[in-house]
């Protein structure tokens, strides 16, 4: 009830309105049963359009940061990231990694439409990103299709640092079902998921349109922020001593 009060009520309105968001494909996504929406992912704002023109609820996993925060701030969080479909998850490393693909599988199995982006960040400067193989896992061991969508636009409503959005054109395209029962029984072996989630980013990229950097988007962010915090070199004195 919550989820359908916030998409209708609250921000559905306006997002209309300001940014005429358009979508194309939709009969691609399945009436119903598990399946996975892989997205590129450029904006906070993808989490919110994507679920917007998607008559199909929408689960995501999100850091449960989002659902911990104390006071009542940390309160209308939690329940605004219900609202929009998100299910806390520590996706701190090691045993929560493997926590967060188990809480995955059981949704899928479920027959939930699970959005995940495999760049596992936003893209830092609008290129599309080498994705993580974890969505093929998630294919693999919940015997479920990929379907790859491309958020166009987002990043001009909701750029990197920005506290406000921005009145900007949003289109969303959503591909083909990208079946991969021919690896059933294959999950684990790193080669398969490998191959499986270079094909979905190559159709990510056909779809979105963006240029491809074979890197991961997570070290891309960290060296940056690496090299934003060494102190500037020393300017030598030009003057004699």
């Amino acid at each position: 009830m919550l989820y359908w009060w916030s998409k209708f009520v609250l921000l559905g309105p306006l997002m209309r309105l300001f940014c005429r968001p358009e979508i194309e494909g939709l009969e691609n996504i399945p009436e119903r049963g598990g399946a996975i929406l892989a997205s590129n992912h450029l904006a906070v704002v993808d989490s919110f359009f994507l679920p917007l023109l998607v008559p199909r609820r929408i689960t995501f996993l999100a850091k449960r940061e989002y659902f911990t925060e104390p006071g009542l701030r940390g309160w209308f969080k939690k329940q605004f990231f219900t609202g929009v479909g998100q299910v806390p998850v520590d996706r701190s490393g090691g045993s929560a990694a493997r926590a967060a693909m188990d809480t995955a599988t059981r949704l899928l199995g479920e027959g939930k439409l699970l959005g995940i982006y495999p760049e596992g960040t936003r893209s830092p400067d609008g290129r599309l990103y080498k994705g993580k193989t974890g969505v093929a896992r998630m294919s693999l061991e919940a015997n479920v299709p990929v379907i790859p969508v491309a958020m166009i636009g987002t990043d001009k409503v909701n750029p990197i640092g920005s506290r406000m959005w921005r009145p900007r054109k949003v289109r969303i395209r959503i591909g083909e079902p990208m079946d991969f029962a021919r690896y059933e029984g294959m999950a684990g072996d790193r080669f398969i998921e490998r191959s499986m989630t270079d094909e979905i980013m190559y159709n990510l990229m056909e779809l979105s349109e963006q240029t491809y950097v074979d890197l991961y988007a997570t070290s891309v962010k960290e060296k940056a922020a690496a090299a934003a915090s060494r102190p500037d070199p020393q300017i030598p004195d030009s003057k004699a001593s």
